[in-house]
């Protein structure tokens, strides 16, 4: 009988960097092109309701950032089972029932999140009303949010099933479902916002329609997978669904929270910044907007190596092999940095060319608009190399089950030297607009360099013990 690599739990990767660097790969590339399909699909609801007209395309915007920040916020909550089933692989390769336990009650998790994510969309209007929003606006927002609520369960819980089959060596998964996805999105798009297919023509509220369908069909995608693929079938997540492990509830919340709170904090940050930009000028905030969309474009690359590398260093730890946990966040940090580098470099020297994924550069309309987005794009090549560090670093934390501190850590780079210098450049000099983003930068560099110095001291701050009941236990035992 041949041997199936495939079938085997991730290799601890023992015979070196080489192997190491060998097994990210495989697992990251397709997380991080996931992650690049997941932003079409969001892309694909603004093509559809941009041609519905600029107020509707104002509401579903402002409906997309309060149901999208509170989505990924709980996204991250149950993300750390990733970690939780690494570890668990590592320490039992045939842990059938750990990895049950922990996937049963990220799922539990998820649709307690969902509940008051929707409790959050059910109160839209009045939370637009809150921030000053037009009334008319409000109102479009809030009837989006009625709808697109219904997405939250079946997204949050999706994130839940692909943390699974790419903690089981089956990250190709994610790839194939976020493309089914996609389809599935330009198809609901077509049928329930404009009347194709016999559906009714139901404007914004049928873009909301689609994101849920779309939703759905992605979960019971994963579900279809699982159910499909033999090794994945054999741990039976779905088994005894009604039974609480609250032990394992009570990691799953301690250890994600922290992670939660961070993807609050840098999404207030950016969101923030953009705030700021307004009161700049419009042709600012445009330029801003613009440039920002092709650094999260970028971004997806070490987000998928940071997601990568807590499944890695969370497999040796497992294990307990110091020295492979060591191996595994290194090699993603330097993968990170070395991406990122390439990608700054495209930032400078072909800026414009970058922009051409989203507007007409040579349309005298965006003239304005393209200086400005060239300005910040050279600004955001000097923090290309540190946004990637940071967010493979965290990753390789997480791995290690280290959240708090991390979380302490983000808390502070962006909103104390972050948002601080973003404030006093932009409003206090002449910088104005390159002063905001130069604010940026240097949160995203305070990240970096604290998250990757505790990294290097993991062995110092006996993070690479693994902790029973909140005691610390050697790797040996």
């Amino acid at each position: 009988m041949t041997h199936d690599h495939a079938l085997e739990p991730l290799p601890i990767g023992s015979d070196g960097w080489r192997d190491e660097l060998r097994e990210t790969f495989r697992l990251a590339w397709p997380l991080a092109l996931a992650n690049l399909l997941q932003m079409l699909v969001h892309a694909v609801d603004v093509i559809f309701v941009a041609r519905l007209g600029e107020r509707e395309l104002a509401a579903s915007a402002l409906g997309i950032a309060l149901f999208g920040l509170t989505m990924w916020a709980f996204t991250g909550l149950v993300g750390m089972v990733a970690a939780l089933i690494a570890e668990e692989l590592g320490r039992r390769r045939h842990s059938v029932r750990e990895v049950r336990r922990s996937v049963r009650m990220a799922l539990w998790l998820s649709l307690a999140a969902a509940l008051v994510g929707m409790a959050i969309c059910w109160q839209g209007e009045a939370l637009m009303r809150l921030t000053g929003q037009e009334d008319d606006l409000a109102a479009r927002a809030g009837d989006f949010l009625l709808i697109i609520m219904f997405a939250m369960w079946p997204m949050i819980a999706a994130s839940v099933l692909r943390n699974f089959v790419s903690a089981l060596g089956r990250p190709v998964f994610a790839t194939a479902i976020t493309g089914v996805a996609l389809v599935a999105s330009v198809v609901f798009n077509y049928a329930f916002v404009f009347g194709h297919f016999g559906a009714p023509a139901m404007g914004l509220e049928g873009s909301a329609l689609a994101s849920v369908c779309t939703a759905i069909v992605q979960f019971a995608s994963y579900v279809a997978a699982i159910r499909w693929d033999r090794r994945l079938r054999r741990y039976r997540i779905f088994g005894n669904w009604w039974k609480p492990e609250w032990p394992r509830m009570r990691e799953l919340v301690v250890l994600g929270t922290p992670v939660m709170v961070i993807i609050i904090a840098e999404a207030g940050l950016f969101s923030g910044a953009a705030l700021l930009m307004g009161r700049i000028g419009p042709a600012e905030l445009a330029g801003h907007t613009i440039a920002l969309q092709i650094a999260a474009l970028a971004f997806q690359i070490p987000f998928g190596l940071g997601q990568a590398a807590t499944i890695r260093v969370g497999y040796h730890y497992g294990a307990g092999d110091r020295e492979a946990m060591g191996r595994a966040g290194w090699v993603g940090i330097a993968m990170g940095a070395t991406f990122m580098l390439f990608t700054a470099s495209l930032m400078i020297l072909a800026p414009v060319t970058l922009l051409r994924i989203y507007i007409d550069p040579a349309l005298a309309a965006n003239a304005a608009m393209v200086a400005f987005a060239v300005r910040y794009m050279k600004v955001a090549a000097a923090f290309q190399l540190f946004d990637g560090v940071q967010a493979v670093a965290a990753g390789a934390l997480r791995g290690l089950q280290d959240t708090r501190v991390p979380m302490l850590i983000a808390v502070f780079s962006y909103w104390v030297p972050g948002f601080g210098v973003a404030l006093w450049l932009g409003f206090r000099t002449p910088l104005e607009g390159t002063g905001v983003w130069i604010g940026l930068a240097t949160g995203l560099i305070f990240a970096a360099a604290l998250l990757t110095w505790r990294w290097g001291r993991r062995e110092q701050l006996e993070l690479t013990c693994r902790r029973a009941n909140g005691k610390l236990t050697p790797p040996s035992a």
